[in-house]
């Protein structure tokens, strides 16, 4: 049984969300009342809704998201993927022109990651891998079965810095296992649909770290965001990061600003009145989408510079200004030594001040 579908689709609906709730409640008092006839109830749903009420009648569910016992139980373990399934490698090796290793780690790093458990085995997405044997190839699948436009709206209303999100977010497990309404917390329901998982666990401080589980996530979800946060359509989003690469990879970066500044014009008004947060999370989620096809590392701001992009020859440290100057954002990039931890890595160090204009709402000027 799968509850939690009507309930996300009346969540900005609280007159409508309320009638699910009583309905929800009766059908689920019905169990407790029937009790000494099951013997045994298994009960999905992606979303646990605190204070709702729907499993008030229903105390005798022992709640096993989170149990050990049951962390490799919804996927597929390495082992047994390199076990059960060696027709399966072997002929998408075969139909790929790679290695049985190659296969695995081209996998690895595409599906694999969930854990329902700090302690617990890591596992496959079992839809994307059963896709791939059956087509030989390494599609997103299991991001195209449903597109998550509720969850966007979500992180746009509670105005949630992407950034964090991307990088990886700190949670106590009664705030991702439970949504609450009122909370103004999207984590929540983005972990409980499958988009984030547990990477990590602080015994000390009871801090889970949450984050993508893997590529096709990550990939996915971001350039998901780009048409929420940019006038860049999906059709245009390839066309754009890739002369993006292109021209960071051989120096240009007065081409990479101009063309930056096509993918910032004709924002929407309403967009444009955002806080310098915007533009940055824009920048940041440029660079990200480039990440997989270059393996540039960005990092976020939160102490550190605004952005740090690697590439083969170059290390670019990006500093942005509303409101403020290029020259007042590359002072800021020497004031804080944001260039000190590469400065014995070889490659070539560049400095870039980028600043934005209110007036124009778009890149203004930029000094490197």
């Amino acid at each position: 049984m799968n509850h939690n579908k009507p309930l996300l689709q009346a969540l900005e609906n609280e007159a409508l969300l309320d009638d699910y709730r009583k309905t929800l409640k009766a059908f689920y008092g019905v169990l407790k009342s029937s009790d000494r006839y099951l013997r045994f109830v298994f009960l999905t749903g992606v979303t646990k809704f605190a204070q709702v009420s729907v499993f008030s009648d229903l105390n005798q569910l022992n709640d096993i998201s989170l149990d050990l016992a049951y962390a490799t139980v919804c996927g597929i373990t390495k082992e047994e993927l390199t076990s059960t399934f060696v027709p399966e490698l072997e002929r998408q090796s075969v139909a790929n022109k790679i290695t049985l290793d190659e296969v695995v780690e081209v996998m690895t790093r595409k599906y694999d990651g969930y854990h329902f458990h700090p302690k617990g085995a890591g596992v496959f997405n079992p839809f994307s891998i059963l896709n791939s044997f059956y087509k030989l190839e390494f599609g997103n699948y299991w991001f195209q079965t449903g597109t998550p436009t509720f969850l966007v709206e979500l992180l746009k209303t509670s105005k949630y810095d992407l950034r964090i999100l991307i990088d990886g977010v700190e949670a106590t497990a009664s705030s991702f296992t439970e949504y609450r309404v009122e909370a103004n917390n999207p984590i929540s329901l983005i972990y409980q649909s499958g988009y984030l998982t547990i990477k990590g666990y602080d015994k000390e401080f009871q801090l889970y770290r949450l984050a993508f589980p893997n590529d096709e996530v990550r990939y996915g979800f971001l350039n998901f965001l780009v048409p929420y946060y940019t006038p860049i359509n999906e059709e245009e989003q390839g066309f754009y990061i890739g002369k993006f690469i292109q021209e960071l990879r051989t120096g240009d970066v007065d081409a990479f600003l101009t063309r930056l500044q096509a993918f910032f014009a004709d924002f929407p008004y309403e967009l444009n009145e955002k806080t310098e947060r915007h533009y940055q999370v824009v920048f940041y989620l440029v660079f990200k989408l480039m990440g997989q096809f270059t393996g540039a590392e960005v990092l976020s701001a939160r102490g550190r510079a605004d952005a740090v992009v690697e590439m083969p020859k170059y290390i670019y440290v990006f500093e942005f200004k509303l409101n403020g100057t290029a020259e007042q954002a590359l002072q800021q990039i020497c004031e804080k030594g944001y260039l000190i931890p590469y400065q014995a890595d070889g490659r070539k160090l560049v400095k870039v001040g980028v600043e934005f204009s209110a007036e124009k709402r778009n890149i203004d000027r930029w000094l490197y």
